[in-house]
Formats: C-alpha cells, structure tokens, sequence
C-alpha cells in the first residue's frame, strides 16, 4: 500500500477532472476520479480516500447533499471536504453560505474557475 495521500475528484465536466487530476498526479498525490455524487459515493466506500475536491452543482447527487452525508456519517467525517464552487469571494468560514442560500459542513472551498497552483496549495494545508 502507498504512503500518497489518495484525493478524489468529482466534477461532471470530464476535461476539469482530467485537468485536476494531472496536477495533483504531478504533485505525488494518488487520484481517482467521479463523474457525480452517487459515483463519488461508490468510490469512497470502495477506497476512503484522505480528500475529496467536489464540485457543488452536478447531475443525481450534488455536492451539497453528499458532503452533508459524509460529514454527519461516523464513518466519513473525517474526510477532508474541499468544494469547488462559483462563489465569486473568499469567505473565511467553513460552514458559508452559497449564493443560493445553503450552508455546508465543507473544510475548505476553491472558487471556479480554478487556479490549480492555489488548489493544490489548498489540498497540502488540509492534508
């Protein structure tokens, strides 16, 4: 078993996840990858992974739905959650609120578009 730290990434826009999943590859993290919520839960269940970078807005499962499950589930919580979102300032909070009015348990976010440098920069001080 690897001593990398395994980050998975979930987005329904494939070239974002191939993009993303190449930097952190080149920064000696394992990646694996979803394509929507419900994948994303598969993988999880399959691997826990130490982080995942999930997008908010994808088909059957959106990001806010399944972050809210891992961080209340005993078993997932301790997941690092880093969301990437269109919010268009920092906000220093944890637990923001998004433009649409929700709140989520997430540890960090990474506003869209993503500058890869400061993603990356994100997932070590989380890791």
């Amino acid at each position: 078993m690897s001593d990398k730290k395994l980050i998975l990434v979930v987005d329904d826009d494939t070239d974002l996840v191939e993009m993303v999943s190449m930097k952190l590859e080149s920064e000696n993290f394992r990646v694996t990858k979803a394509y929507d919520g419900i994948e994303a839960m598969d993988r999880i269940k399959e691997e826990q992974p130490d982080l995942i970078v999930l997008d908010v807005m994808m088909p059957r499962k959106d990001g806010y739905t399944l972050c809210d499950e891992l961080k209340n589930s005993d078993q997932y919580k301790k997941i690092v959650i880093v969301l990437l979102t269109a919010v268009t300032e920092a906000i220093k909070s944890t637990n923001y609120t998004h433009m649409g009015g929700k709140t989520t348990l997430a540890d960090d976010f990474v506003p869209k578009p993503i500058d890869l440098d400061k993603l990356v920069e994100i997932v070590k001080d989380n890791l």
